[in-house]
Parts: C-alpha cells; sequence; structure tokens
C-alpha cells in the first residue's frame, strides 16, 4: 500500500484502487468533507503525478473522461482546495507522493486511459442537499427539489417548490460565480423551454457569491447525472485514422523529441497512442499479388 497523509486528507493506493479520505481539519473544504471517502477504481484514472512546490507541492489524479460524474459536471471549474482529486503535500510526505506516483505508474492497466461510456464512479451519496441565497436544492434519487427563499426573484417566489421527476431531467449545467459574473445550477427538463434567464428559470438557481455553500451545489449535480437514464442508442462508429496522417504525427512526434520539446518518457507515450490508433487500420497494408 502506497499511502500519504497531510492536513487535508489521506491518499492510498493499492494497485486495485485510490483511496482519497478528507481531513477533519476547519481548513478542509466543505466539498471535500461532504463527498466524504472515496474509492477510485484504477481503470477510472487516467493518470496520478507529483506537482512540485516551494512547501511540498501537490498530488493529482486525472481522472477517465466520462468516468467520474462530478468531474463531468464542474468541467475543471472547482478551485484548488475544493478540488477532492488534488492533495497538498507536505515535505515530509514528497518521498511517499513520489512512490505512490510511481505505485500507479508500474499498475498493470488493460483499460488504458482514454474516454469511458459509462460512469466507473457512483456520484455523491443520497440524499444530497445545498442552501444558497435564492433556493434550498435537494435530490433524493428520485426527483430533485427546489424549494425557494424569499431572497428569490417574485416569479420563484410565486411558482412555490419546484419538484422535478429524476426521469424528466435530461441534463445539468452547472457553473460557479466568478468576479462579477454569476454562477448557475440549471436542471434541463423535457419539453421545457432552453431559452429563459435563470432569474425566471424555475428549473435553475444563481450562485452569486462564490461561497463554499454555493460550490457544495456541485455534488447535488453530480449526484442527478449520475442517475439520468443513459438510454440513447450508441453513436456511429468513427471512421479508421489514415495511415499517411498517423506517420506524419510519428514523424512530427520525433522531431519533438529531437528538439527537447518531448522528454523521452512523453514521447514514447505519445508514440504509443498513435500505434494504437493504427489499430483501426489494416497495418501493415495489403501487398499486391
Amino acid at each position: 500500500m502506497a499511502e500519504v497523509t497531510t492536513a487535508e486528507g489521506t491518499w492510498g493506493f493499492d494497485g486495485a484502487a485510490l483511496r482519497i479520505t478528507p481531513g477533519t481539519d476547519r481548513k478542509v473544504h466543505k466539498l471535500r468533507k461532504a463527498l466524504g471517502e472515496l474509492v477510485v477504481p484504477a481503470a477510472a484514472i487516467a493518470g496520478i503525478s507529483y506537482e512540485p512546490g516551494k512547501k511540498g507541492g501537490a498530488l493529482r489524479a486525472r481522472l477517465r473522461e466520462g468516468a467520474d460524474p462530478l468531474s463531468q459536471v464542474v468541467g475543471g471549474h472547482l478551485p484548488e482546495q475544493a478540488n477532492p482529486y488534488r492533495l497538498a503535500v507536505d515535505p515530509a510526505q514528497v518521498v511517499n507522493a513520489d512512490y505512490l506516483v510511481e505505485a500507479f505508474r508500474f499498475t498493470p492497466r488493460a483499460e488504458g486511459d482514454g474516454p469511458v461510456g459509462r460512469f466507473l464512479l457512483p456520484g455523491p451519496a443520497l440524499p444530497v442537499s445545498a442552501t444558497v441565497s435564492e433556493a434550498v436544492v435537494s435530490f433524493d434519487g428520485s426527483r430533485v427539489l427546489l424549494e425557494w427563499s424569499w431572497q428569490a426573484p417574485d416569479v420563484k417566489r410565486r411558482s412555490g417548490t419546484q419538484e422535478l421527476p429524476i426521469d424528466k431531467v435530461t441534463a445539468v449545467v452547472w457553473r460557479p460565480s466568478s468576479g462579477l459574473t454569476d454562477g448557475v445550477l440549471r436542471f434541463i427538463v423535457r419539453d421545457a423551454s432552453p431559452n429563459v434567464a435563470p432569474t425566471s428559470d424555475l428549473h435553475a438557481v444563481r450562485l452569486t457569491w462564490g461561497t463554499e455553500n454555493e460550490l457544495l451545489t456541485a455534488l447535488v449535480a453530480a449526484a442527478v447525472v449520475a442517475r439520468i437514464p443513459r438510454s440513447r442508442p450508441d453513436a456511429p462508429a468513427a471512421a479508421p485514422p489514415d495511415v499517411d496522417v498517423l506517420m506524419r504525427r510519428l514523424r512530427e512526434l520525433g522531431d519533438l523529441r529531437d528538439s527537447g520539446v518531448l522528454t523521452e518518457d512523453e514521447f514514447t507515450a505519445a508514440k504509443r497512442a498513435v500505434l494504437r490508433s493504427m489499430s483501426a487500420e489494416e497495418w501493415p497494408p495489403p501487398q499486391d499479388g
């Protein structure tokens, strides 16, 4: 077991999964504490890296696209202190952090690190709720409730509590506030108008202050996304890549390595990805006669 423990929490990797346990320190972000312990299958992880810094640095786990409902919802917009897949590392834990990175790097993973078509993590535990200035938003697995406060616009208060069955929700949009620009948590409901301003949209909650409580709405969004029925038909298969294009990419990668832009490890990883793409083509090409 490779393990790193800091004030922010503990990461442990046993070859099968990365266990992320948030710390109890008062400085640990509310979102991390509310999310609780995560068990991330190795198959869901694209990579783990250690980023050196003046006071130790940080571990960062990069999940495969489509594997985690929370990562899909936030789209990289969580502040660092709220990101459960980043762990600040004390100087005394740097050796352990390096060991954890190496342990993951040398773990065989037949699945690769590309996108996946289904979630490999279950999403936040239920029930889940968040309180912001204009509403309490909650989800119990079967319905979303939007309970308006006195600070909500008149049109929302007059409408009363909104109840959205999960089978009517087709998508969720989440965006935190930034500077003077409001954020929003919006539930896209079948047959509803998509062109309603957040101040009037009965299926949307404005996020205005950038507080830790507002960021908790990301957990509600992720829990809903994790449970939206995914019964849409499979997309048609993509056309196989052109071999000439792939050969040109290999030559370009070699040039980047020779010029020092890519390290040998980076070149090897990129070349491997290109060669995997070639397997979609008939390779080597058939010979005449």
